[in-house]
């Protein structure tokens, strides 16, 4: 069979860095790891090709080749999903989904022939062997949580990989905590499964053969949920691998703000080769940490926490939160505060919504203040449900917030704070590629040349050139960013 993985186009947002990944030549951030690892569970005889929209557009002679095309995304993707879709539709093209979007939103997607629901290692092979038969069922479904030890290892060698910003691996699934906004332990569950040692060093070395260096994202829903593995067998194997292989890699990831409690656990992230944690800071209003259950992150001074981790050598990308159900018109004010105090440039600020499946949604249901489908786009400062604060001060207030953070004056001096404060990890770091000399000048001509307020830019340039030019590279890339996030500002 011609098998067609297609993934959808994202759409314009904080989190695509469209407008960043254009000044290292690349097309984009993020790689489509689950059609990827879909692709290593099909049988060998099949002819695969794969068509990321976000490298390439969708056309006729793909779906013309194809007798099948397996798609996958998030709510992020719903509109190219469907899109996509209709097109396989006219032409008469079996689709066969699955992924987040059509696990939670099933009841909301048409036109489609086959749904691969919950976790593929699971449903897939049931789908695989009623086709085989010649009696495919519309649905395949399961309540359980798959070994991952079955997972197997990616198919790089669909990829374009030259045109991406990073590769994406997974360590484990499931997330300990469970927050009322979040719909991970509808889909991962609330006990993290993980891969064995040698499962998780044979990835990496399927990275690296595959001709891989640079950044590696491990795209865990917590890298630290289950620590005492980590700890004993994990990162000491990354370290030794690192270390026989010259530090190719510099790893992001994703974990809770309890990490600042653990100081052998950041010590061996740092020596294993990590450099930037994404953290779920959500707000610095108590009683709405209380109300989303995000007790972890109560009870601890924010800014201290984020500063410790700088210190350290963990670079802190934040997700922050409007519209809890506590907050009052003051939190704007109070998240500022937070944001420009810490020192967390890449700030991601979103309003509150309520993804299905997750207990937000069956409180906000059983009060019918429920609205409508929940897309995942932050950009359109959207809501699906009725906020308790009013809605014109919600609004207004949210998108005055984005403007503060993101004006220049405010970003720039949020990032000399940083610079000043993050110490550089001794091991693991990236030695300068052609991209990166590309991206210098690049900002420099854009940046430097042509953008209103470009004296914000060369002040940190000069400031971090003469005062701690083992860090330029970062102060270049985090000015970068921010003209990526004005750009998106300006969208709202």
């Amino acid at each position: 069979m011609n098998i067609l993985l297609v993934y959808p186009e994202s759409p314009d947002t904080f989190w695509g860095f469209k407008h960043a990944v254009k000044f290292i030549s690349r097309k984009s951030s993020e790689i489509p790891l689950g059609l990827i690892t879909v692709a290593g569970l099909l049988p060998e005889e099949w002819n695969l090709k794969l068509v990321d929209m976000n490298i390439r557009s969708l056309k006729k002679r793909d779906l013309e080749w194809a007798d099948m095309v397996f798609l996958s995304g998030m709510n992020i993707h719903l509109r190219s999903f469907q899109w996509v879709v209709r097109q396989c539709n006219e032409m008469d093209v079996k689709v066969v989904a699955g992924g987040p979007l059509a696990t939670m939103e099933s009841g909301h997607l048409l036109g489609i022939d086959h749904l691969i629901l919950n976790e593929a290692e699971i449903t897939l092979p049931q789908f695989l062997a009623d086709l085989e038969k010649g009696c495919p069922k519309p649905i395949y479904q399961t309540d359980q949580f798959p070994d991952i030890s079955l997972t197997p290892i990616p198919r790089w060698d669909l990829l374009e990989m030259g045109k991406y910003v990073s590769m994406n691996i997974q360590y484990s699934r499931g997330c300990p905590f469970n927050c009322e906004f979040c719909n991970i332990t509808t889909l991962n569950g609330r006990k993290p499964r993980t891969k064995s040692r040698q499962q998780f060093i044979t990835e990496l070395d399927s990275i690296y053969n595959a001709g891989w260096r640079g950044s590696v994202f491990i795209v865990d829903d917590n890298f630290i949920g289950n620590r005492k593995k980590l700890k004993k067998e994990i990162l000491p194997a990354m370290q030794n691998w690192a270390e026989e292989h010259n530090y190719p890699f510099t790893y992001t990831t994703e974990t809770s703000l309890d990490i600042c409690d653990d100081d052998e656990l950041i010590e061996l992230m740092i020596n294993a080769g990590f450099s930037h944690i994404f953290i779920g800071i959500e707000t610095p209003n108590t009683a709405s940490l209380a109300e989303c259950g995000k007790y972890q992150n109560l009870n601890r001074d924010i800014v201290q926490s984020v500063k410790k981790l700088h210190q350290k050598g963990l670079r802190v990308s934040g997700g922050f939160i409007i519209g809890f159900d506590n907050d009052s018109p003051d939190i704007f004010d109070a998240q500022i505060n937070l944001i420009q105090n810490s020192g967390v440039v890449t700030a991601m600020v979103g309003l509150l919504n309520a993804p299905t499946g997750t207990r937000l949604y069956e409180r906000l249901k059983s009060e019918n203040r429920l609205i409508n489908f929940f897309d995942g786009n932050n950009v359109e400062a959207s809501l699906n449900f009725i906020p308790k604060m009013n809605y014109k001060i919600l609004m207004n207030g949210y998108i005055s917030l984005l403007r503060f953070i993101y004006n220049q004056s405010n970003y720039y001096q949020r990032v000399k704070l940083f610079i000043r404060e993050y110490q550089l990890p001794t091991k693991g770091q990236m030695r300068l590629r052609l991209n990166d000399i590309g991206a210098l000048f690049k900002s420099i001509f854009r940046l430097g040349l042509f953008e209103k307020g470009r004296s914000y830019y060369w002040r940190l340039f000069f400031y971090t050139l003469f005062r701690y030019p083992r860090k330029f590279p970062i102060a270049i890339t985090m000015a970068i960013y921010g003209f990526h996030f004005r750009k998106i500002v300006r969208m709202i």
